[in-house]
């Protein structure tokens, strides 16, 4: 297994894609993806733009569908949720889709749709994420971040590392590119203060002027849930 980390979706390479791509958005879609899966949904599925949900929701049944939509941190106005995983309870998300979109991290999911096989990762459920490619295999990994619009992002970063961490323990895990042995160093610096990087990062920062600290608690903590998001069909996320 060859790893690579790509800050952004927009710094991987043009072709080809990998054997499998692991998206990572802690702040917060895919803290908010593993959750929802957890908690219950059927499905999440991703729109890069608002214009989309909102058709491709028309197209579902009301009772079983939820729009959750975000821009600049906040909930868009006329969804049903914004981004945050504290609103993904059993009793709301029981057996519905959930139409995502988001700044970020649903950018990110539509930039490596077509690779063979796509996972999700956060904080959350790093453990999850690396068990799966562990058990999978896949010849050549990307662990993509989704930044901050084209920018770089701490938390991406330093749960890239996490992964990444765990994954060179093993015979068979080579490193791919410079950005995973940064990644390693910045997780292996912060691993016991996450929540205090998290607060330092400019996300973060946005978070907290939107009240957003449980949100980042929640985010922080590691290793938290037994859920791994995988892609079915292009953009459409079920339980692993």
């Amino acid at each position: 297994m060859k790893l690579f980390i790509y800050h952004t979706p927009e710094l991987t390479p043009p072709d080809p894609l990998p054997d499998c791509a692991v998206v990572i958005d802690v702040l917060r879609a895919t803290s908010t993806i593993a959750t929802a899966l957890k908690v219950g949904a059927e499905a999440v599925q991703t729109f890069s733009s608002l214009e989309e949900l909102i058709e491709a929701g028309k197209q579902w049944p009301t009772e079983k569908r939820l729009l959750a939509g975000e821009r600049g941190g906040a909930k868009v106005e006329g969804c049903d949720l914004g981004n945050s995983p504290l609103d993904c309870t059993p009793e709301l998300m029981a057996d519905k889709r959930l139409f995502l979109t988001t700044t970020n991290g649903t950018r990110a999911l539509q930039r490596v749709k077509l690779a063979n096989s796509v996972i999700t990762a956060a904080m959350i459920n790093r453990r999850a994420a690396v068990q799966y490619l562990l058990e999978k295999q896949p010849e050549t990994v990307w662990l993509v971040g989704s930044g901050w619009e084209g920018g770089y992002s701490l938390e991406d970063t330093v749960c890239a590392g996490a992964i990444a961490d765990l994954l060179v323990q093993t015979e068979n895990v080579t490193v791919g590119n410079d950005e995973v042995i940064a990644a390693i160093a910045l997780y292996q610096q912060w691993q016991d203060n996450l929540l205090e990087l998290f607060e330092k990062a400019s996300h973060g920062q946005r978070l907290l002027r939107l009240n957003g600290s449980e949100d980042l608690k929640y985010c922080a903590t590691l290793d938290s849930l037994d859920i791994l998001p995988i892609q079915k069909e292009p953009s459409v996320l079920v339980k692993w």
